[in-house]
């Protein structure tokens, strides 16, 4: 059976929105993809969010550039939804959107001193180092010797990883100038990453956990009696083999000792942060309780205060306890989880058995919260977009039924409202750019890090 050309709009560059591109044109059916993003440059946390000693792990961008070089697909970027153009005139205009928009903030402790000066989300800080605009302005003063980072996922790991990396290392790899000016400076000595369940339930993978023992002038530690497991936990190991990895990793990290002049990362697990402590508006340590573990009915290995305290001192933290969505303007979304409401991928009006909104879509960590790793985001769009291709075949759709091609084309709209639009040629030209200044430096590249000066190379689409 023959289709008709659906007209799908993509909200988000990132690897959800490309992943989603991809299972589209892989579909068979006759398709038009316009892909809409708020930055210049495309690829969202591949180029924002992965640390940029991690090089490999970007070279997944080859296939994000194959798919933005197709004739089905055209790149908006420096457009944003509710700023530069409204969800109802995109309604108008195409049959199916998706929202690919990732999580843009970071979840709260909710505890006293939160908020004092020094202490940070830890999106905030990858962000600033990996040269986001948005974030080119922050301040991290790294004029102390130690740093407390809260969470037991990856990002607390490459958050914990730049602090000590030699600048040797940072020197060859396209973290912002900024940062790396910054970071010359730092007088950072030791990271303390708190965990307030065991080292069987951490989150974080091993190949970034066994990266310690491998990094130059840097030593990590554990204390012996923290890796202790109960019965439960023990069980959870079996044939589990990436925790059974970090446990056998952090046992041979608990007999580690400092040499001189060395950095030193310390995992500590059971504990709970209960206060932020500060002096004169600025952080001076972390109270934090000593916590035991309770299984619960599901199996989940809940932990719970012990009343037993201590003080970590520190002039900085950084908070990764989790990443958060936002909302965007006219899409429902779902306060308690920070997600687009949806039902495997289609968009509801809200959580638990909402009407289903007809043509919209929501794929990655806007579906399904902050899990997972960049591959993840692949079964994820591909099961949306198996849901997209049902919803057409039965003829549902967004508004540009109604609103017909009398709607106009996106780009003659955002034309005629001066917007500056960045397109395929134009990121071509500012990836250009930044490969060639890196070149030039021994470096993959060297970012260009406000959207004025993106926008100066790049140009707009005629």
């Amino acid at each position: 059976m023959t289709h008709p050309c659906t007209r799908v709009a993509i909200i988000g560059a990132g690897p959800a929105g490309f992943f989603s591109a991809e299972a589209l044109l892989k579909s068979g059916d006759p398709v038009e993809i316009d892909i809409i993003n708020r930055l210049p440059a495309p690829y969202g946390l591949v180029r924002d969010g992965v640390a940029p000693d991690h090089q490999a792990i970007k070279s997944v961008t080859r296939v994000y550039s194959r798919l933005l070089a197709r004739d089905e697909v055209r790149y908006f970027g420096n457009v944003t939804l509710g700023v530069d153009v409204s969800l109802d005139e995109l309604r108008a205009r195409y049959d199916q959107i998706v929202y690919a928009v990732g999580a843009q903030s970071d979840r709260r402790l909710g505890i006293p001193g939160e908020d004092l000066a020094g202490s940070h989300a830890a999106f905030r800080f990858v962000a600033w180092y990996n040269g986001h605009p948005e974030f080119r302005g922050a301040n991290f003063d790294l004029d102390c010797e130690d740093v407390v980072v809260i969470g037991n996922g990856n990002v607390a790991i490459d958050v914990s990883r730049i602090l000590v990396l030699s600048l040797d290392r940072l020197a060859t790899t396209d973290i912002a100038d900024h940062a790396l000016a910054a970071l010359r400076g730092s007088r950072v000595r030791r990271v303390t990453v708190l965990g307030r369940r065991g080292p069987a339930q951490a989150s974080f993978t091993n190949p970034e956990l066994r990266e310690f023992g491998r990094l130059a002038g840097v030593c990590a530690q554990v204390e012996a009696d923290e890796l202790d497991l109960d019965p439960a936990s023990e069980a959870a190991l079996e044939g589990n083999a990436v925790k059974t990895r970090n446990m056998a990793t952090l046992r041979g990290y608990a007999s580690a000792a400092p040499e001189d002049g060395d950095r030193v990362v310390r995992f500590r697990f059971l504990v709970s942060p209960l206060e932020v402590l500060g002096e004169d508006g600025r952080v001076t340590g972390v109270r934090i309780e000593r916590n035991r573990l309770v299984e619960q009915e599901d199996g989940y290995m809940r932990a719970a205060g012990t009343g037993e305290t201590e003080v970590v001192p520190c002039g900085m933290v950084i908070r990764s306890v989790g990443y958060r969505g936002v909302p965007i303007p006219g899409v429902p979304f779902d306060e308690r989880h920070g997600i687009v409401p949806n039902e495997g991928g289609r968009v509801v009006r809200a959580s638990g058995g909402g009407e289903i909104v007809p043509g919209e879509y929501v794929v990655g960590w806007a579906k399904r919260g902050p899990s997972g790793v960049i591959g993840t985001n692949k079964a994820d769009a591909a099961a949306t977009v198996a849901l997209m291709i049902e919803d057409r075949e039965a003829g549902l759709v967004a508004g540009r039924g109604e609103g017909g091609p009398a709607a106009g084309d996106l780009a003659d709209l955002l034309r005629e409202r001066g917007v500056r639009r960045v397109d395929e040629a134009g990121w071509r030209r500012l990836d250009a750019h930044e490969t060639a200044r890196g070149k030039a430096e021994g470096r993959p590249r060297v970012k260009l890090c406000t959207v004025e000066e993106m926008l100066a190379i790049a140009g707009s689409a005629g």
